[in-house]
């Protein structure tokens, strides 16, 4: 099992040896340390390697994290479960992966903020005929009154909100192309989050 902790770059399109054009993700992969291995036969009853990115100053980090990590500020920890076959403290970086390998690319889906059913659920909307004034994009009857509910609004009814920032799990992508000296892979297709998001990638 691969893994390793990435920050979204941009776009771009890749041409292949046979000449067709993939789009592609262009992922900043910096090196990552091993500061835990859990396992089954230990006390947390499960197999996982946590790992740390980057770097913070000590004063904006929790003292429970600094004690955890022998007073190293990571600018972020991870841990990816049934992970095997490394050691704590031990440096992981892009040259892990190779071109042709499958992944499965998690992070927190762009915020788009305070959304009505049209872009948040895709409701089709009223007519935009027959004396239709100012509904053309609202919800309809949410079924409140006299209806199975016994005159309230069900839970988890389809209605406006804070849409994004949502945990987005895109699989089967292929790497097409990694650097390993500039600290870049490219992963095929598109992946969530905005430039900067933050993204776990591990093999398939």
């Amino acid at each position: 099992m691969k893994f390793i902790l990435a920050t979204k770059e941009n776009m771009i399109r890749v041409f292949a040896d046979d000449g067709r054009a993939y789009a592609g993700t262009i992922l900043n992969v910096a090196p990552v340390t091993v500061t835990q291995v859990k396992t089954e036969a230990g006390k947390d009853g499960y197999a996982a390697v946590q790992v740390g990115m980057g770097s913070r100053k000590t004063k904006n980090v929790s003292k429970a994290v600094l004690g955890h990590t022998d007073g190293k500020g990571y600018e972020a920890l991870r841990e990816f479960r049934g992970a095997e076959g490394v050691e704590e403290g031990a440096v992981i970086d892009v040259s892990t992966f190779a071109v042709g390998d499958v992944v499965r690319v998690s992070g927190l889906s762009k915020g788009k903020g305070f959304s009505g059913v049209v872009k948040r659920h895709g409701f089709h909307g009223g007519p935009r005929s027959h004396g239709q004034k100012h509904t053309e994009r609202s919800p309809g009857s949410i079924g409140g009154s006299g209806g199975r509910a016994g005159g309230r609004v069900v839970k988890g009814k389809k209605m406006a909100g804070r849409m994004g920032t949502d945990r987005v799990t895109v699989t089967n992508l292929k790497v097409l192309a990694v650097d390993a000296k500039a600290g870049h892979i490219v992963i095929s297709g598109a992946v969530p989050g905005r430039r900067g998001t933050l993204l776990e990638v591990v093999s398939a």
